[in-house]
């Protein structure tokens, strides 16, 4: 959700979606930015850039949230390396 009114740009915030499936899924985020290699790649370098937290968990979120979604689709099970 976004707060822009002209000119005027505010700040953007996330609302929406079911409460225990975000909390699960920023629960889950936070440990794999300690564990899992690529994940924790893609939030030490947005923090470099100069992204709040926020940003950046919700950068991993959503890139975990993808890889599930297409781990599923595809009826494969999690492997650090590709198949």
């Amino acid at each position: 959700m976004n707060r822009d009114s002209g000119f005027m740009k505010g700040r953007r915030t996330i609302r929406g979606g079911r409460v225990v499936a975000r909390n699960s899924l920023y629960m889950a985020s936070v440990s794999a930015i300690q564990w899992n290699l690529d994940l924790k790649a893609l939030y030490e370098r947005l923090q470099k850039a100069g992204k709040p937290f926020k940003v950046a968990i919700t950068a991993v979120m959503r890139k975990l949230l993808i890889l599930a979604n297409t781990l599923l689709k595809e009826g494969r099970v999690w492997s650090a390396t590709l198949p």
